[in-house]
Order: C-alpha cells, then structure tokens, then sequence
C-alpha cells in the first residue's frame, strides 16, 4: 500500500471590516500619512477594533471561524468531515480556553484532536506542518488548518498621537487582523496541489528576541514592562538571510534547482520590506505572491492570504516555495508546493 500523500484541497480567508487607509489612519492616530507609506510601503490594513472608539467588533475566534467556514466551502466539505483542526496565532482570544476548541465549537467539529501552537508569523508553517505530519502519519484524512492574529487588541486607542514617537506610532501603520484556514486532505481535492515539504527550524539559540508582546495579570497589571517592542533593526537585518537560508533549505531537501521555482511567497513584513526581500531572493524568473501592502502585517493570517491569491493565479502544472519568518525568537520556515 502507497504512503498516503498531502494535499492542499482549499483556502479561506476573512478580513474584518472595511480596510483602513493611510489618510484615516493619519487622523485616528495622528501619523503622517506620507510617512506611513514611505516607511512601511503599507497602503491599507484591516482592523478588529474601532480605533475611533476602541470597541472591538471581532475577536479571533469570530474571524477563524469565518476562515475556516469559506475554507470547508471551497472544498466541498462539511465540519462533519474534519477529523483533525490545528490553529496557529500570537494573539489568542484568552489563554484557556484555547481559541482553536472555541473555533471548532462554532464549526460543529467535535470529538477530534486539535491542537494550537502559540507562535508569531511562523505559526501558520508551524500548524501546516503539525497537520500534513498527521495526514503523513495515517492519523487523520482531512485536517482544517487555520492561522491568525487580532493585533489591534494590543494597540492603546486613547492617547495623545503627539506624546507618541515614531517607533510607537509604526506599530499602528505596521500591523492589522486578520485569518485564513486551509484544508488538507490525503485525496487530491481542489487543483490537485500536492504538499511537497513543510520545514520550520528554531535558530535563536543565545539571541536576544526582535519582538515581545506582552500580556498582563491581575497581579502585574501595574507593571512597568513594556507591552510590545520590536528590534527593527536586528529584523531589518536577520530576515532576508535567514528568508535565503530556508528557501535553499526547502530546495535542497527536495532536489528542486531554483529556476524550477514558478512562484515564490516570500515574508510578509511589510510592502517595503517585502520588495526587498523579494528582489534579493533566488529565482529570480519566479512569480512573486506579496499581500502585505494592502492588507497589513496580520501575523499568522498572512501565508493564508497568499496561499489564496495563489490558487488565483495558478493555472496548470507548476512549483511554489513559501518562506516565513517569525522575530519574536528567531524560526525560520517554509513550505513547497507542487500542481502535477
């Protein structure tokens, strides 16, 4: 009897609200709004949250499950049929319970193994991986498989914009919410796309982090700990080599050469630094996927949105390598696709 063999049979997506464009987020939050373009390259991002009055409209959950509905459809799928749900975020909606179970509840999924990995931009691979390692394994035949962030939750709506430096104000031009999901089957459903490879490495061994959320108690909700920070420069620096190190990675493992590579889905930190890191990748011949500069930095959210506007493009027999990185302690990961 053949090992079974992972496919990508669908992807959904939801994006809360209308999208927020640099002029209005100039006047919420008081940034420049040619400044917000030049420094990120970001035109416009979705948010969880009225940054107006605070209110927040959706929580994770309320997205993921949206996600994860259109994902099932797409498919042709019941809830029914899962046998298996991983979800993957930074930014769970409460540390127990676990966001996944709520996501699985509201879906109609039960008395199946799920799991959630608490993971920054690499948690999406991260929960892949966990998925098609099961699907490989003969412990489940169709896994749903979702990633997502409400970053917003985290941003203070009411201060003063002008006691605000620029490394603060960035995080609000940087970042948005949003989720996807995707369906993985050991049947070669939808376009037939076949998970070559999925990898995700831990190298932040001895290294400070390049970012830190923080959550706060009862007991130290006076603390004078920062919420959020990010070393931009040690980001600006580390994630194109280490964007590099896992493309090779993915190739070498597969015996692929780089000019067989038809589409790239390169790390989505922002539209600046997305170009760049596209434009020093390998395979220069390759198809590039960037959703960042319209949709925001939303964390587990984004290889989704790609993976999304890839079945868009991708039309007959052909490669796709996606890379992501996580800064908060330093993982590399990635995942290769192949349309026979």
């Amino acid at each position: 009897m053949a090992p079974p063999t992972a496919y990508l049979a669908s992807v959904g997506t939801c994006l809360p609200g209308d999208p927020v464009d640099n002029a209005t987020l100039a006047k919420l939050v008081g940034v420049d709004e040619t400044w917000a373009e030049m420094f990120t390259g970001n035109i416009s991002r979705y948010f969880a949250v009225d940054l107006a009055t605070g209110q927040i409209r959706h929580s994770l959950a309320d997205i993921a499950t949206t996600a994860a509905d259109r994902a099932l459809a797409e498919a042709g799928l019941e809830p029914g049929d899962v046998d298996c749900v991983v979800l993957g975020t930074a930014t769970p909606d409460h540390l127990m319970p676990a966001t996944v179970n709520l996501v699985a509840d509201r879906l109609g999924v039960d008395n199946v193994p799920t799991y959630q990995l608490q993971s920054g931009c690499a948690g999406a691979v991260q929960a892949l991986d966990v998925a098609r390692t099961l699907l490989l394994a003969g412990r489940c035949t169709t896994a749903l498989v979702i990633g997502g962030d409400v970053c917003a939750k985290h941003l203070q709506t009411d201060f003063d914009p002008g006691s605000r430096t620029s490394a603060e104000l960035v995080n609000y031009v940087l970042f948005g919410d949003g989720a996807g999901a995707a369906v993985l089957s050991t049947e070669a459903r939808g376009q037939g796309i076949e998970i070559r490879q999925v990898l995700n490495r831990l190298v932040g061994l001895g290294r400070e982090p390049g970012q830190v959320i923080d959550w706060f108690g009862l007991g130290d909700r006076h603390s004078d700990r920062t919420a959020v920070f990010e070393d931009y420069k040690a980001i600006e620096e580390a994630v194109p080599v280490m964007a590099g190190q896992m493309f090779w990675e993915l190739l070498e493992d597969l015996g692929w050469s780089a000019d067989a590579v038809d589409f790239l889905l390169p790390p989505q930190l922002s539209g600046r630094m997305s170009d760049r890191i596209s434009a020093g990748m390998p395979a220069p011949e390759a198809q590039r996927i960037n959703v960042v500069r319209t949709v925001g930095n939303n964390g587990n959210a984004l290889p989704f949105l790609q993976l999304a506007e890839l079945l868009r493009q991708w039309d007959g027999p052909g490669r796709a390598v996606a890379v992501a990185i996580e800064s908060s302690k330093w993982i590399k990961s990635g995942i290769a696709l192949e349309r026979s």
